[in-house]
């Protein structure tokens, strides 16, 4: 791995991670719905632009359809949904440990119930990031943290996972910049019926709200995916997978350097677990895929 794919891999994680702290200030000031779908159907426009402008096609296989529909509502509409309206409830660093451990549940689900091989080193690294878990839960339970915030994060978190065993076979074959705006169309599609019937227009305007909005729009929501994707073709995608593990440092630590989030001891240890955790799943994995 060269210091290029270092690079980049280290700036999809932060990028990724920071869409949390952004998603705080939205919440605190919009409604997460309306703004959640006109954040995908910007997106959206920005992203099927370019992978016309690259000559991809929307001429999709049935399969790519059923993987656009799938992530479409699983990751787009329920994942980064309840998020947002958890969010509203639960601080940025607490959803973004949650939703880093996405990689250990699709781990444990495949090993569980998909009934695909998970060496010794796999196995410790579950328990591992389970233990994590249970450290910065137990914390911040203990300090108050709201708990149905806590169970929408987990239900999120649980969803794309299972996303994710469900098409993980589906390949792009070159539209994969295409699939991921057809997917942001059906997240917006999906969070506009339930923003129109749940949710009232307020908004407290700031500059503030406007460059998180935009931020979230243009940074996690299109340049992340242009680098992840940049990344899978420089080093493979089992490779690029391992960044994951950097996701709750950068998720705690953007949380508390941009919105003043405390960070404890018990988060400290709690992530390094669950670091250490993701990272041993991650390269059992890969090992498993090398055969």
């Amino acid at each position: 791995m060269d210091i290029r794919a270092v690079m980049m891999g280290l700036a999809f994680a932060a990028m990724w991670s920071s869409a949390f702290t952004s998603a705080r200030v939205i919440v605190q000031a919009a409604p997460p719905l309306y703004t959640l779908s006109l954040r995908f159907f910007i997106s959206g426009l920005i992203a099927v632009g370019i992978a016309r402008a690259m000559g991809q096609t929307w001429h999709l296989s049935r399969a790519q359809w059923r993987a656009v529909v799938i992530f479409g509502l699983c990751q787009n509409a329920i994942y980064l949904g309840l998020n947002f309206i958890a969010m509203q409830r639960v601080e940025a660093s607490l959803a973004a440990i949650i939703a880093s451990t996405m990689p250990l549940i699709v781990a444990l689900l495949a090993w569980t119930v998909w009934r695909e091989k998970l060496p010794r080193r796999g196995v410790a690294g579950l328990f591992a990031g389970i233990v994590g878990v249970a450290i910065i839960m137990g914390a911040r339970l203990s300090g108050g943290a709201d708990l149905p915030g806590i169970v929408l994060c987990i239900v999120a978190a649980l969803s794309l996972a299972v996303a994710t065993l469900t098409v993980q076979n589906t390949s792009a074959k070159g539209n994969v910049l295409m699939v991921v705006g057809l997917q942001m169309f059906v997240g917006a599609a999906a969070l506009a019926l339930p923003a129109l019937l749940f949710e009232e227009l307020v908004i407290a305007w700031s500059g503030t709200l406007v460059f998180a909005f935009w931020y979230t729009v243009l940074v996690p929501g299109v340049l992340a995916t242009l680098v992840w994707f940049l990344l899978v073709d420089r080093i493979g995608a089992t490779r690029s997978a391992t960044f994951h593990f950097l996701n709750p440092f950068f998720g705690v630590v953007i949380a508390w350097a941009l919105l003043g989030e405390p960070l404890s001891l018990w988060d400290g240890l709690g992530v390094v677990v669950i670091a250490g955790g993701i990272l041993a799943v991650q390269l059992a994995r890969a090992e498993v895929r090398r055969g």
